[in-house]
């Protein structure tokens, strides 16, 4: 393997983020990584490094994407903001307002907003499911209609690890008649001319970056109950998945996006800059805001940890302490993360191929972060 090199700019105040990001190339806890920081809309730290592959014999290039897992949760939640600052979805109304079939097995009362903070007790199948069922849209959507929630809805959180996809997708199919990677594209990632996609097309493949497994699986690496393990034990995945053409395209909207920081930092701006991105009104600030209304606060069923869901993303707590109130954020397994920061007015985004076994935090971002941070305050 050649030595890993960094590439791409970053402004002189930032400097200790670019050392940090060297540096984990440097102790070899990362192969191939992105990392992006937007303020006011603009980016100002834009870098990447490494290689694509795990023999290193391919560079990770400025254009290079990978599978960033449930970082993609943050575009899933940002195109139902979206709709529901149009006035096409409440997020107080029943999910069966739009979605008829779904008030089956006791669910006539579970809101959207319950699918946008994990709590509408459908963190897994009732049946395990096969990797290759999940690109059949209509057959998982079916499934959980007829489900019953695994415990009272509203009342507890327990990540909904794969299906909240699914179950927030189809309310944005239900009211635009379109598939929810569809609106993303056309409403948001193709405005921007961001390099996110959910639902890969061929002629990006040869960017493709490999994921590099971690140690153990998803499962074995939460600390939850026993809803934790009847969730990731319903459905297998391994992190090679990613490397198959059937994912790529399929719209898996809670785990299947691809990109890379800088697409990541570009999107989610549009809410750190209430609505606005690239001169162009996404949404109200209103709209814009109204993911850090909080939904719930508890320990979650499924991560065993503290965790405040606001509206799709995770709020400023004593597990993430962010700097400012008015923050949040996801990431996905293996390490990749997204920051949205509305008082600095900033976004901040890790993306790699190197995994850990962790969907609750990873030490490679904290030195990112804590420069990022620091270089903004100072």
């Amino acid at each position: 393997m050649s030595k890993a090199e960094v590439h791409g700019r970053c402004d002189e105040k930032f400097a200790a983020v670019r050392a940090a990001f060297e540096a984990n190339f440097t102790s070899g806890a990362d192969t191939g990584a992105s990392f992006a920081v937007t303020v006011n809309g603009e980016t100002v730290v834009d870098l990447w490094g490494g290689f694509k592959d795990e023999a290193g014999t391919q560079p990770w290039e400025e254009d290079t994407i990978v599978n960033v897992y449930s970082t993609t949760k943050t575009m899933c939640a940002l195109t139902a903001l979206l709709c529901a600052d149009r006035g096409l979805i409440d997020f107080a109304a029943p999910v069966a307002t739009y979605w008829p079939e779904f008030a089956q097995n006791g669910k006539e009362k579970v809101t959207v907003g319950h699918l946008m903070s994990h709590s509408a007790g459908l963190s897994g199948f009732d049946k395990k499911i096969e990797t290759e069922e999940l690109y059949d849209w209509d057959h998982v959507c079916r499934l959980l209609a007829a489900q019953a929630p695994w415990w009272e809805p509203g009342t507890r959180s327990g990540y909904h690890a794969v299906t909240q996809g699914y179950l927030v997708g189809e309310v944005v199919r239900r009211v635009t008649g379109k598939s929810l990677g569809t609106v993303f594209r056309e409403e948001i990632a193709e405005p921007l001319n961001a390099d996110f996609h959910i639902g890969l097309p061929p002629s990006a493949d040869a960017r493709m970056g490999d994921l590099i497994p971690p140690a153990t699986s998803l499962g074995e690496a939460t600390p939850g109950g026993d809803i934790a393990k009847r969730t990731f034990g319903s459905v297998t995945m391994t992190a090679l998945e990613p490397r198959t053409r059937p994912w790529r395209r399929a719209e898996i909207p809670a785990a299947g996006g691809i990109g890379n920081a800088r697409s990541v930092a570009k999107v989610q701006a549009i809410l750190a800059n209430d609505g606005v991105a690239a001169g162009r009104r996404f949404l109200s600030a209103a709209g814009a805001r109204k993911a850090l209304e909080l939904q719930i606060d508890n320990t979650d069923l499924v991560l065993g940890i503290p965790v405040r869901f606001g509206l799709g993303y995770g709020l400023k707590s004593e597990m993430m302490p962010l700097p400012t109130e008015n923050a949040m954020f996801w990431g996905g397994w293996g390490g990749s993360l997204i920051v949205v920061d509305y008082d600095a007015k900033a976004t901040f985004s890790y993306v790699m191929n190197r995994m850990v076994s962790t969907t609750t935090g990873d030490g490679r971002v904290g030195g990112l972060l804590f420069g990022a941070y620091g270089a903004l305050m100072s």
